[in-house]
């Protein structure tokens, strides 16, 4: 049975997967959007936690899980860099950004996850999946909660102020959709 969230139209109709726990999690504590170039340690490096991009929302929810894309990420393209999008001119991988931009996650997704359907239709995006967008020419990233607004996920993502949960999933051109 479904449970009202704030009475406000949104529901939940199922548990949530881990993945979706622990991307809720960075709402309130992820607070702004900073795209800017740092230096990390790696493995397991991360930029402050009360900023990020939307690449940074999927990447500390799967470090929650055990699953470090920065190192992942980094292994793949140095196995399969022909693969990879050759979009900021580099000659090389690069630990401390690779894994915070959404045309390599797409290529990583594809290659070690799951490719699913681009579709129209609410139900094919399940909790935990990775939807990709075009927004305005700017690519974009998000998991999909296990809570919805009139029968469609809502999505959990940083697009400007911070993680957040709502109401995106048409609002823009989908490029992609993954289960990893």
């Amino acid at each position: 049975m479904p449970t009202a969230i704030a009475n406000i139209g949104i529901q939940e109709t199922d548990p949530a997967p881990p993945l979706v726990t622990s991307a809720r999690k960075q709402i309130g504590v992820t607070t702004k959007y900073d795209p800017a170039y740092v230096a990390l340690k790696f493995p397991m490096g991360d930029v402050p936690k009360d900023r990020g991009v939307c690449t940074d929302v999927v990447v500390r929810a799967y470090r929650q899980q055990g699953r470090d894309l920065q190192a992942l990420v980094n292994a793949d393209m140095k196995k399969a860099w022909a693969q990879y999008p050759k979009i900021w001119g580099l000659k090389s991988t690069d630990k401390n950004i690779d894994h915070r931009r959404v045309p390599n996650l797409r290529v990583f997704f594809t290659r070690h996850g799951k490719s699913l359907p681009v579709t129209n239709n609410p139900a094919d995006y399940k909790a935990g999946n990775l939807v990709t967008w075009d927004v305005s020419g700017r690519p974009h990233i998000g998991i999909v909660s296990n809570r919805t607004k009139n029968g469609t996920p809502l999505i959990i993502h940083n697009i400007g102020a911070g993680t957040q949960e709502n109401d995106v999933l048409f609002r823009f051109n989908i490029t992609g959709h993954y289960r990893y």
